[in-house]
């Protein structure tokens, strides 16, 4: 290998690894600074799939991917918080928010690449507000970027002369299929269509690539990028994994739409119309196709692209939706399954905000199942049916593994930068976790003390019975507030908690005391009161559980 061969190779390979991590390191800032916002947005705003598109572009163009933006999408098909038509709506979308991307490539704002570096490194490394914090990482990761794209296109300068790199792109004006393999080769490598059509511009800008060279490339660039969505669904639901196929299908189709048109010389005159009269309305465009540089025009195919392949595809949402059912079909799922998580997905760690959202929902379904783990318990020590015994078996099975389930997920979300707010979510998440898994445990002990009370013949008198009913209401209220209060992050709620609570320990101590002259006046006997003692202990316990929930949403634990 002789020197210039090595100096292209090493600029281009180092270059690219700029541009990747700045492209990376952006996003993560731009995503933490929307925080669980963005989760809002694409619940929101995606009732309709022409919703949906505007969602997924405005999200995509504000977090600058479109890989991210279509593999939270997944994650949400997944957790059950977006339906298929909506997700498809989004991931139409993602196409058009992510041609941003080239045309601040096409800008050419390399010679402001050191100063935003500059600055955006400052404000990280110094800034004590979470929000500043964010953005001078997406400040530092843009100037990192275009600092990467200086470094390519300089080593990419001598490919204009090297004669196996002139056969390959020569090949590609003979067979345009091989420049759609290329670009879809090199996006699967690099998981990123943002950096592939990046360097397909730095190249035409130094003369390696001609515009027609570009154009299959271009497309396989936005086939490729759907590589990273079909990983993302693998192990997932159904609904996902045909979310991820739909974004496929969706660029497979507009490739197969739009390369024969640009082979026989349809398309690229429709771009320059685009261009020339409709792009020019937008308030600051100036000038017309001939004045754009190379960079800019692959960026403006690149939007007509994605824009034309919506609008022929948002009509057809429906079809699509049939197509990917079609090619995966329902299986059968063990939807009964309670312990399998319905919220939680790692595909969605990228946002430690989104996450930690995404983990309180999980855990107040876990709450409501400790709370089913209740309502188990008392019928079961009333009727004694033994199916009772297990379906509590069922649902505390599901309470411990829930448990460990988000315990492990809320550590991984807590292993990026967290703000104060975000650290006390997760922390209230991890300390309510705990008691709920208690509840559930002391609900186990109550379906225990009714089989005790079967096998010993136990019954109580009319004035026992109507204490542990007036109790056990008392309880059930508690544990529905105590879970509201969460759900709501509610301080009016958590304080009726907390008086429900004292009411709770008030009447375990009168109910004592009336137990014990009971068994003096010989009413009830020892086998009776020590059932009637545990459960009336099992109930003050719940209650301190639901107690320990309110005060961390009150901010006294």
């Amino acid at each position: 290998m002789n020197i210039s061969v090595a100096e292209t190779l090493f600029s281009f390979v180092g270059g690219l690894g700029l541009f990747l991590f700045g492209l990376r390191f952006m996003s993560e800032g731009l995503q933490a600074a929307a925080g669980d916002k963005m989760r809002t947005i694409l619940e929101q705003g995606t009732k309709n799939p022409v919703r949906g598109v505007l969602t997924g572009t405005l999200v995509t163009a504000l977090i600058q991917s479109s890989s991210a933006t279509t593999v939270i999408t997944v994650g949400l098909v997944n957790a059950q918080l977006l339906t298929l038509r909506q997700a498809i709506g989004v991931i139409m979308g993602a196409n058009i928010g992510t041609t941003v991307t080239a045309y601040l490539i096409g800008f050419n704002l390399q010679d402001f690449a050191l100063p935003i570096l500059g600055l955006g490194a400052l404000i990280f490394l110094f800034a004590k507000d979470k929000r500043l914090h964010v953005i001078g990482q997406a400040l530092f990761g843009f100037g990192v970027l275009f600092f990467g794209l200086t470094i390519m296109g300089n080593g990419m300068k001598p490919l204009k002369d090297l004669p196996v790199f002139i056969n390959m792109m020569t090949s590609i004006d003979n067979n345009s299929i091989i420049g759609v393999a290329i670009g879809m080769f090199f996006t699967f490598l690099v998981q990123s269509s943002s950096a592939t059509i990046g360097v397909l511009q730095q190249l035409a800008y130094q003369g390696a690539v001609t515009f027609d060279q570009a154009i299959p490339i271009l497309f396989g660039d936005n086939i490729g990028t759907t590589i990273t969505a079909l990983l993302a669904a693998l192990g997932a639901s159904v609904a996902a994994r045909r979310a991820a196929l739909s974004h496929f299908v969706f660029n497979m189709v507009g490739t197969i739409i739009f390369l024969p048109l640009f082979l026989i010389g349809v398309f690229k005159p429709m771009v320059i119309l685009v261009t020339n009269y409709l792009f020019v309305l937008i308030p600051g465009f100036a000038g017309s196709w001939d004045t754009l540089n190379i960079k800019l025009q692959i960026a403006q195919t690149h939007a007509v692209f994605n824009i034309s392949n919506t609008l022929i595809h948002l009509p057809l949402v429906a079809v699509l939706a049939f197509i990917v059912t079609t090619l995966i079909p329902e299986k059968d799922e063990d939807i009964s399954n309670l312990a399998r998580p319905l919220y939680i997905d790692r595909r969605l760690l990228r946002n430690p905000s989104f996450a930690l959202s995404q983990a309180t929902r999980e855990t107040l379904r876990m709450g409501y199942l400790a709370r089913d783990a209740f309502t188990n318990a008392i019928k079961y020590f009333e009727t004694r049916q033994e199916a009772l015994v297990k379906n509590g078996e069922k649902l505390e099975d599901a309470i411990n593994t829930l448990q460990k389930e988000i315990t492990d997920y809320v550590v991984l979300a807590s292993q990026k930068q967290l703000s104060t707010e975000e650290s006390n979510h997760a922390y209230i998440i991890l300390q309510s976790l705990n008691d709920i898994e208690r509840i559930g445990d002391h609900c186990e002990n109550i379906i225990e003390q009714a089989t005790v009370a079967t096998k010993d013949h136990v019954s109580f008198s009319g004035e026992a019975q109507q204490e542990l009913d007036t109790i056990i209401e008392v309880t059930n209220n508690i544990i529905l507030l105590a879970f509201r209060a969460l759900e709501r992050q509610d301080k009016s709620v958590s304080e009726q908690v907390l008086t429900l609570e004292d009411t709770i320990d008030e009447l375990q101590e009168t109910y004592r005391r009336a137990h014990i002259r009971r068994l003096n006046e010989g009413i009830c006997n020892g086998s009776n009161g020590a059932v009637f003692l545990d459960v009336l202990t099992n109930l003050e316990r719940i209650g301190d559980h639901c107690s320990n929930i309110a005060q961390y949403v009150l901010g006294e634990k």
